[in-house]
Parts: structure tokens; sequence; C-alpha cells
């Protein structure tokens, strides 16, 4: 099975209006930029998009939600993006606010092919609005069902025509997990290499999990950098 792609477009050509994604990253670390490139070239519609972040404004999934192609976001961290605020609070946006490791423990059930687990994170809030509550060692503990996505696409630094993935540290972040949740995976790397030339001791994701790879290009790799706004004492 030939699992190599020319590029982003033909990736992800056949994802359809409404589809359900998982797109890897932190902040602006690891995303998989040349596939968001060409959803946003492709045009398609009413995406569910499940990503721990929104991106920022020009940047990201921020570019999906420029073009009004996400229709609802699943996500945990979304204080950068204005536009994103904006289409929240107008109505124009669904949003599930999710705890950080909840996120992440749901994509990795998901992965794992455990349909559901239990965990004290959000009970009392809004979140647990709907769930069912049980108890354990006489704690409330929330019913979270696992995230699955039509197609999840991650970035990695090297992999092979096989589908075997290398990230590069923080770069790994939820993308090991996303790429086995989805029930079609799309890697972009940066290094696309044949069979044999990946140490096996390195690689973070197996090739069973990845149907589509290509080497992508051009990638900004921004990173978020403190600032800090000095206030006059007078």
């Amino acid at each position: 099975m030939n699992k190599v792609y020319r590029n982003a477009a033909e990736a992800i050509n056949d994802i359809q209006d409404g589809a359900t994604l998982m797109l890897g990253g932190f902040g602006l670390n690891g995303i998989p930029e040349n596939s968001i490139a060409a959803l946003v070239e492709k045009g398609i519609k009413g995406l569910t998009c499940i990503s721990n972040n929104a991106g920022v404004d020009d940047f990201g999934l921020g570019l999906l939600l420029k073009t009004r192609q996400i229709k609802k976001m699943i996500s945990s961290y979304v204080g950068e993006n204005a536009e994103f605020e904006r289409q929240l609070l107008s109505g124009e946006l669904e949003v599930d606010l999710i705890p950080q490791g909840t996120l992440a423990t749901r994509i990795q059930m998901a992965g794992m092919g455990i349909p559901a687990f239990f965990t004290p994170a959000g009970y009392g809030t809004e979140i647990a609005q709907g769930k069912e509550v049980r108890v354990f060692n006489n704690k409330p503990h929330l019913m979270e069902m696992a995230l699955h996505a039509d197609f999840a696409m991650v970035k990695a630094w090297k992999g092979d025509t096989l589908g075997n993935l290398v990230f590069r540290k923080t770069t790994r972040n939820f993308s090991t997990s996303m790429a086995k949740a989805g029930n079609i995976t799309i890697a972009e790397v940066e290094h696309l290499v044949q069979p044999g030339e990946l140490d096996p001791d390195e690689i973070h994701v197996a090739g069973v999990y990845v149907h589509r790879i290509f080497e992508g290009k051009n990638y900004a790799k921004r990173i978020e950098r403190k600032t800090v706004k000095l206030v006059s004492s007078e």
C-alpha cells in the first residue's frame, strides 16, 4: 500500500464539508501548517475541529476561522484569537471547552479503543451538565467519552514512506495521540526518508497508524514569546 502523497492538496483531497478533524499542535508549536493551508485553499465548510487551541488570527486554525470554514471547535485553550472570540460571542461558532488533561485523555482513549473513562476534573461546573457521575474513593467523577475524528492531521520532523514518525522535542504534544485516534491519519513531515533510515528506538508513532504521508515545505515554525509591559508608578 502506497502511503506517500506528493503534497497536502492531494492528501486532503477527499475531505468533505462537515468532516470532523483532529489537528496536532500546542499553541503554535508543531501544527500541520501545510494541511491547514490546503484546507483553506479547498474551501471546505462546516468543519468540526478538535485541537488544543484555536491558533492566532493570521496563523494555524485562525486561518480557517477567518474564512468561516469551522462550524465547531472542541478545544482547551483559545485565548489568543480575537476572531475566535468574536465568532463565539456572536453565536457564529459552536464551542466545546474541555479541561486540557481531559481533552488529552479523551483522545488517548479513542486511540486505545476505550469508549469512556471517569475523571474528577470539571465536577461541579458547567462542564458536568448532562454527564453521568459516579463516586470513587468518596470523590465524584464525571464520565467522559472518547474523542474520534474522521481525519487526524499531524506534523512530524521525520517520517519514512511506511508512515513511521519521529517528532522533535515538544512538537510531539497532542500529535502522538491524535495520530492513533483518526479514522484516517495524514502526516506531514519536514524530511521524508526511506524505510530503514529511522532508528527504531526513536520512532514515536508507528506506521500502522498513519495512512497518508507527504513532505511539507515552507514551514514558518512560529513560537510564542512572553512579552511584558512596563507600567509607571508615577
